[in-house]
């Protein structure tokens, strides 16, 4: 699973950071493999901006899941400096860490500034990659007897978060790919498929693999689900009409709040695609999308205003796929290429 921090109305950022820190310790318990967090700069209803340093919090509180990024977006960095993050991850939680990639940069020009970034930084993505591997494989070549300790020599699972484009990057490099149906279902399964055409075997990689990712809500009822996916669905079609993206609010709130024809049609466009209803219904969904991407494994992006019933969705779901409670971590020895879990693993 996927956890923003977003921030709810009348909590605050540090109280978002300490909720993910705390949930993830939940949602290990339940049993999933992966627990990732995100990357978000001056957003007001996202207190995760700093993904590995909160990635490192959630280690630390968790002892068998798998704790990773959803992810840092590579443009926005210097790779050198991101591979001495996720070798120090690596170092203090053998076996556990897991390093995904984004190539997007900052979403206005100001925050594209603060981090000395502009959009042409996201074209030079495949390079960037290339020469952040290199620093793990002590083969990079862009900045000569330069190392990154204490990265050189170990191996993190990497995944490449990506539609259209960065999928081809994914393939080329050999790496993994995290995929969302932004564009709409039959776009991202294209996506796929060409991913899987281009895939080129890698000390990272032998086979294409590929990780849905995606909004699931699961309750007693598909009305109680559907209003699960209320809150986020208001915060981004505010962000779309306003420019900002807000705390989530409660679903009695959003229903109460009078809404232009623009932001009516903007808030019934952000809930389209998403998986919603009770477990036999979830259930029927995933097996049939599943079956039609041949995917190894999804990620689940879910947020809400609720957290208690956001838990509940999430044990639902653990339930129905069969999940039983804490993992055995299994680290690859480091002189391995990385293999992520197979696809007889339960997904999670």
């Amino acid at each position: 699973m996927l956890d923003r921090s977003r921030i709810r109305e009348g909590s605050d950022g540090p109280q978002a950071l300490r909720d993910s820190v705390a949930f993830g310790r939940r949602i290990e318990a339940l049993g999933y493999h992966r627990f990732w967090v995100s990357e978000h700069h001056s957003v007001p209803g996202v207190a995760g901006s700093a993904p590995t340093v909160l990635a490192a919090a959630v280690a630390a509180a968790t002892s068998t899941i798998r704790v990773g990024t959803g992810g840092v977006m590579l443009p926005n960095h210097q790779p050198l400096v991101v591979a001495e993050q996720f070798g120090v991850l690596e170092s203090l939680f053998p076996g556990r860490i897991d390093m995904g990639l984004g190539r997007s940069v900052g979403f206005t020009d100001g925050i594209r500034k603060a981090l000395g970034r502009d959009k042409q930084d996201a074209a030079d993505f495949p390079g960037q990659l290339a020469e952040l591997l290199g620093y793990f494989t002590g083969t990079q070549t862009a900045h000569p007897q330069v190392h990154a300790h204490p990265a050189e020599g170990l191996r993190v699972p990497v995944f490449v978060l990506a539609t259209g484009q960065g999928a081809r990057v994914a393939a080329e490099a050999g790496l993994p790919l995290v995929i969302a149906a932004v564009r709409g279902e039959d776009a991202m399964l294209r996506a796929i498929e060409e991913y899987r055409g281009g895939f080129r075997s890698s000390a990272w990689g032998e086979r294409p693999y590929v990780v849905l990712s995606g909004t699931v809500a699961v309750a007693e009822t598909t009305r109680e689900a559907r209003s699960l996916l209320l809150p986020e669905a208001w915060s981004t079609a505010y962000s779309r009409t306003h420019g900002e993206f807000p705390p989530l609010a409660s679903v009695d709130r959003i229903l109460a709040t009078p809404m232009t024809e623009r932001e009516r049609t903007l808030f019934e466009e952000a809930r389209r695609g998403q998986l919603y209803g009770t477990e036999d219904e979830v259930a029927a969904g995933l097996q049939k999308l599943l079956a039609r991407s041949e995917a190894d494994e999804f990620l689940v992006t879910t947020s809400t205003y609720d957290r208690e019933a956001l838990l509940d969705s999430y044990a639902r779901l653990a339930r129905l796929l069969g999940l039983t409670g804490p993992r055995t971590p299994s680290p690859a020895p480091a002189s391995a290429p990385v293999t992520p879990m197979s696809r007889s693993t339960p997904m999670g």
